[in-house]
């Protein structure tokens, strides 16, 4: 479609209901000036006006419970957010990919090499290769395109803006050149593929599929080949409650080691029993060999062990609680307004009673056991610590049913809040006081992962 017909296929009122439900119904008119800038900004690029353009969308996601099992295949619950990468793009007769974006600096790059370089570690360029040679492997004949992105993914934040960028390539690669046709689970273990070699992260496989799938998952990766993803409606502002994040700010630079030590500690404690992760180990040999461990390994070590064994079974107990409220909305009828009401009352209240306890406890166990909090290099720099504190502080003055915990990675970034929708704009006032305007950003669950738009 070219792009003054993709401009009127946008801002026509028929495209209300895809934007709804991407960025609901407040978000619809500044999506439309959104995309709409990004086929204006195409004329810079040099695409001509006639050219065939291709719209993609790639979900942000949040950690719902989890906290760093994924690299031991263990069990997670995450889901995709409004906050996405939007990338209009025009295909190229040549094997140039170029990619313009809002929030990374322009990427060139010739895919006809899909040689691995370690001087490419860490970047934009180094995912694109790495994603080209996977395909180039699987027997795909690729060419080159141009994209022009606008990520509203935090970067920094634990919303895993790097994997939205990833399954947005990958999508992008398998329209264009493959046949289209590779699930979601295939796109992310793509990009999981290209972040471990090509990038040089070792990152689990959650970030990915929770960007790809589109809403709530469950995640059990004891097969990490086929893991078993179940998804779940979870409509937590139907319940009067908002899912936050808060952004302290802090500076991932340099914490590297730190996510990689989280993963490899465990592991380290499974090759003292002669496996390769900790799901192949069975819990209660923790406790009895604890002694030797801590010898061999160090007290850490053990304690992120421990966490592990712990949020696993969190995790199944999350998931029965949100599929039992699922059942319980999934009853209400608008024809019987009080026996609605008494739905609506009783699943809020075991999600206050019950799951927000799990919520409370998987924080207490990435500060204390796990350690992601902050980094050990850096002790000065607390910012996850004080806005946990700050926010605690905040359910206790003003009597607030609430929960917060650790989000994503740690070490530095953001909090997860769960806050009553009545009380968020005197937290807002009182987090942003702290950590400045705009630190805190609600999120919203949207059923859409990783897509090409049709308009």
């Amino acid at each position: 479609m070219n792009s003054k017909d993709l401009t009127q296929r946008i801002n026509a009122p028929e495209s209300e209901p895809l934007f709804a439900s991407l960025y609901g119904k407040a978000g619809v008119a500044d999506a439309r000036k959104r995309y709409s800038a990004l086929i204006e900004g195409l004329v810079e690029l040099k695409v001509a006006g006639d050219a065939d353009l291709r719209v993609f969308t790639a979900a942000g996601r949040t950690e719902l419970g989890g906290n760093h099992t994924d690299h031991n295949r263990g069990k997670v619950l995450a889901a995709s957010i409004q906050l996405d990468s939007v990338a209009v793009v025009s295909k190229r007769d040549d094997k140039v990919v170029f990619f313009r974006s809002t929030a990374y600096p322009d990427v060139e790059l010739d895919i006809s090499d899909i040689s691995m370089r370690p001087a490419e570690q860490g970047t934009t360029e180094a995912l694109i290769r790495g994603i080209a040679a996977d395909f180039t492997r699987r027997g795909v004949q690729l060419g080159g395109f141009t994209v022009n992105a606008n990520p509203t993914v935090l970067p920094g934040s634990g919303l895993s803006s790097s994997a939205a960028v990833e399954v947005l390539f990958c999508k992008i690669f398998d329209k264009l050149y493959g046949e289209g046709k590779l699930t979601a689970l295939e796109i992310a273990q793509i990009c999981q593929k290209a972040e471990n070699e090509y990038f040089g992260k070792p990152c689990g496989l959650m970030d990915q599929c929770a960007c790809a799938f589109g809403g709530a998952i469950a995640i059990d990766f004891a097969d990490p080949v086929k893991p078993l993803i179940k998804q779940i409606d979870f409509d937590l502002e139907r319940l009067g409650y908002a899912l936050c994040v808060v952004n302290t700010r802090g500076s991932h630079a340099d914490l590297t080691a730190d996510y990689a030590a989280a993963s490899e500690e465990m592991k380290a404690v499974a090759r003292h029993f002669g496996k390769d992760v900790l799901r192949e180990v069975d819990s209660t040999m923790l406790i009895s060999h604890a002694a030797e461990l801590r010898a061999n390994l160090g007290d850490r070590a053990v304690l992120r062990a421990l966490h592990f064994y712990k949020e696993n079974k969190r995790v199944d107990a999350m998931q029965a609680l949100l599929e039992e409220a699922a059942k319980r909305l999934a009853q209400l009828s608008p024809n019987e307004p009080s026996a609605g009401r008494s739905i609506l009352a009783e699943t809020r209240a075991t999600i206050e009673q019950r799951y927000f306890e799990l919520i409370h406890r998987s924080g207490t166990s990435s500060w204390e056991l796990l350690q992601n909090v902050y980094s050990p290099q850096n002790p000065r720099e607390q910012g996850i610590s004080l806005a946990l504190a700050l926010t605690q502080e905040f359910f206790d003055q003003n009597q607030i049913r609430g929960v917060c915990r650790v989000h994503g990675g740690g070490f530095a970034g953001t909090i997860q809040t769960y806050i009553p929708l009545e009380a968020l704009d005197a937290y807002r006032q009182s987090i942003e006081a702290v950590f400045d305007v705009g630190a805190l950003t609600v999120l919203r669950i949207r059923p859409v992962g990783v897509a090409e738009l049709a308009f």
